[in-house]
C-alpha cells in the first residue's frame, strides 16, 4: 500500500511539473514511478511528452514507438509518434532526414484514418505535404485534401490550412481570400496574424498595418501596438504612426504582452533613424542595449545610427 500511494504520487507529480514546465524533474518522476509501474500507458506517454519537451527526440521516439505497438488503435499515439520523428528530421541532414520521412507521413496518416475527429493530424499532413518536395511525395493538391477535412471539423482551421496551401503553392489572392475567411469565422489572434505575415511576405506592408488596426480595434490587445510599430520602422512607412503605438506600447506594457520593451526601443530607434533625427535614434538604440545587451542586432544598428 506505501509502495502504491508513493508511485501514485510520483506520477501525479510528474503531470504537475509538465504543465509547470519543469520537464527535466517531470522525467524523473515519472521514471520512478514507472519502475513499480512498468505498463501504466499514462505515465508512460507523459514520460514521452518530458522527452518531447526537453528536445530528447530519440527517447520520445522509442516511448511513443512501444505505445503505438502496445495500442496501435490509439490514432494519439501515432500522431505523437509521427510529431517526434518530424522534429528529429529537422535536426539531421536532408540526406538521413529522407529515410524518415515515409515513417513521419504513415504515423500522420494512420492517426488521421484512426480518429476522423483528430484535428492536429489533419495539420500535421497540410504542413507535411506542403513542406515535402514532389520528388519524395510532397502535394499540394493532398493537402488541400486535408484541409478540406479540417474544414469539415472546423471552419477556422479549414480556412487557415487552405490560406496556407494557397500561399506556398503561389496563389496570393486564394491565399487572402481564405485567411480572411479566416478572421471573419474566427477573429482570434491567430487568423489575424496570419494575415499580416502574409502581407508582410507578399511585401504589402500598408495592408499588414491595416489588418494590425482592425485586429487591435476588435481585440484591444497591446501587443497590436509592437506590431504596428514593428512594420512601421521595417518598411520606414507611416512612421508617425509606429511612433505613436510604439509609445503606447510601452506606456501600457505588461509581461503577458510577450515582447520586451527592449525590442519596442529598437523599433523607435528605427523610426528616429528614417527621420534622420540621429540623437533620438542613439537615445533610443542606447536604452534597447542597457535592456537586452546581448542582442547582436542592436549593436548592429547603434553602428548604422552612428554614421549619420
Amino acid at each position: 500500500m506505501s509502495s502504491l500511494c508513493f508511485s501514485q504520487t510520483s506520477k501525479e507529480k510528474g503531470e504537475r511539473l509538465i504543465a509547470q514546465k519543469a520537464y527535466a524533474s517531470a522525467q524523473k518522476e515519472l521514471l520512478t514511478f514507472l519502475k513499480t509501474n512498468p505498463t501504466d500507458t499514462e505515465a508512460i506517454e507523459l514520460l514521452g511528452d518530458a522527452y518531447g519537451y526537453q528536445k530528447k527526440w530519440d527517447a520520445a521516439i522509442e516511448i511513443y514507438k512501444k505505445l503505438t505497438e502496445s495500442a496501435p488503435k490509439n490514432a494519439n499515439y501515432h500522431y505523437k509518434y509521427g510529431g517526434a520523428l518530424g522534429m528529429k528530421a529537422l535536426q539531421i541532414s536532408k540526406i538521413k532526414a529522407l529515410v524518415i520521412i515515409g515513417d513521419v507521413k504513415h504515423a500522420f496518416l494512420t492517426a488521421a484514418a484512426l480518429d476522423p475527429n483528430h484535428i492536429d493530424a489533419r495539420w500535421a499532413l497540410v504542413e507535411l505535404y506542403v513542406s515535402l518536395p514532389g520528388i519524395v511525395g510532397g502535394s499540394y493538391s493532398k493537402a488541400l485534401t486535408y484541409a478540406a477535412e479540417l474544414e469539415q471539423l472546423s471552419k477556422v482551421d479549414g480556412y487557415l490550412a487552405k490560406g496556407y496551401v494557397y500561399e506556398y503553392d503561389v496563389e496570393p489572392e486564394l491565399a487572402e481570400t481564405y485567411y480572411k475567411l479566416a478572421i471573419k469565422e474566427g477573429g482570434s489572434v491567430t487568423c489575424y496574424e496570419k494575415l499580416t505575415n502574409f502581407y508582410e511576405k507578399q511585401n504589402q506592408p500598408e495592408k499588414a498595418i491595416g489588418n494590425l488596426e482592425a485586429a487591435q480595434k476588435k481585440l484591444q490587445r497591446n501587443a497590436m501596438h509592437y506590431q504596428i510599430g514593428k512594420v512601421c520602422a521595417d518598411y520606414n512607412i507611416q512612421l508617425d504612426k509606429g511612433e505613436k503605438c510604439l509609445k503606447a506600447y510601452l506606456s501600457h506594457h505588461t509581461a503577458k504582452d510577450g515582447v520586451p520593451k527592449a525590442w519596442a526601443y529598437y523599433r523607435m530607434a528605427q523610426i528616429y533613424k528614417h527621420k534622420k533625427e540621429k540623437a533620438e535614434a542613439l537615445k533610443w538604440i542606447n536604452k534597447a542595449i542597457t535592456g537586452l545587451p546581448k542582442i547582436d542586432v542592436f549593436k548592429e544598428e547603434k553602428k548604422i545610427i552612428s554614421k549619420l
